[in-house]
């Protein structure tokens, strides 16, 4: 069983005006069934950029009620005190947080956080660089006719959306200073902690129980995290889940190179379970966690 707990509501980049969502939401839950998904956390709502609102995402996610998670996309700095229990009161299970305007660990966001852990919502945090448009380490605009076109679409949408975002504001270390405030809060950190990122990411998951990183973010991190002993090394098993965090078409292919990665490890069945599904139903409550069995005093 797969457990995706970085799967974005459909939406059309290009061309925001597009609402079919009836037509998106329905092909997204096919392709995770395809790919063998049972259980998905659908980042939903926060603002028209990212598709429906808050309120208007959740009659298309129980289309799929028996494999659609209703998570949260919050805008941090316009979210007031009581929206993350009004969010909850409406059906949503978790938070997704992006694009701070100041750290994550800025204490001004402490009542979202304080509201997220009293009702044990995970809430996943984008960590590292934002991506868009081209990936510079695959390929290049001046040797790739497909990179030229996607540069040119990149350069029109950012000219109608431009974006106050940085990486330094959304580093796992400031995960560490959440998760030793609210010790109950489930958080996960996105992109294995971001490029750039492995050696805080593995700091923050070594010695805070209540934090795990997502597998998420395509080829190069997927290949970093085999290559540089991530996976079962540098963090634990029981610290790692699995999101997809790319369009349909993809989906299938990253399960794969995941069970490729897994069986290049020799991970066992249990150890391969925990990154799939089990450590995310357990901070969703759809698993008892389990403990090892102490001596007898």
């Amino acid at each position: 069983m797969i457990w995706d707990v970085h799967c974005h509501f459909p939406r059309n980049w290009e061309h925001p005006e597009d609402n079919d969502h009836t037509r998106t939401i329905d092909s997204r839950a096919d392709a995770l069934r395809a790919a063998g998904v049972v259980r998905a956390s659908v980042l939903s709502g926060g603002s028209r950029e990212f598709g429906p609102t808050h309120d208007e995402a959740l009659p298309y996610l129980r289309r799929h009620e028996d494999l659609m998670v209703p998570v949260a996309h919050l805008l941090v700095d316009d979210t007031p005190r009581g929206e993350v229990t009004r969010l909850h009161g409406l059906g949503y299970r978790g938070l997704k947080i992006i694009g701070s305007r100041l750290p994550y660990d800025d204490y001004r966001y402490f009542h979202i956080y304080t509201e997220a852990e009293d009702l044990r919502m995970p809430t996943l945090f984008h960590c590292g660089v934002i991506g868009g448009g081209v990936d510079y380490s695959i390929t290049h605009p001046r040797r790739d006719p497909a990179a030229a076109e996607s540069l040119m679409r990149w350069r029109q949408f950012r000219g109608r959306m431009p974006r106050d975002v940085s990486a330094m504001r959304m580093r796992p270390f400031h995960l560490d200073t959440i998760a030793n405030n609210f010790p109950d809060l489930p958080i996960i950190g996105a992109h294995m902690g971001g490029t750039g990122n492995y050696d805080e990411a593995s700091s923050v998951a070594r010695w805070r129980h209540n934090v795990v990183f997502d597998l998420s973010g395509g080829d190069t991190i997927e290949r970093h995290a085999y290559e540089r002993g991530l996976i079962g090394k540098e963090i634990g098993v029981e610290k790692l889940v699995w999101g997809s965090d790319c369009g349909d078409h993809e989906i299938g292919p990253h399960v794969d190179s995941l069970r490729d990665i897994m069986a290049k490890l020799e991970l066992t069945e249990e150890e391969a379970d925990r990154i799939w599904y089990r450590n995310a139903a357990e901070m969703f409550g759809e698993a008892e966690p389990q403990l090892a069995a102490m001596p007898a005093k």
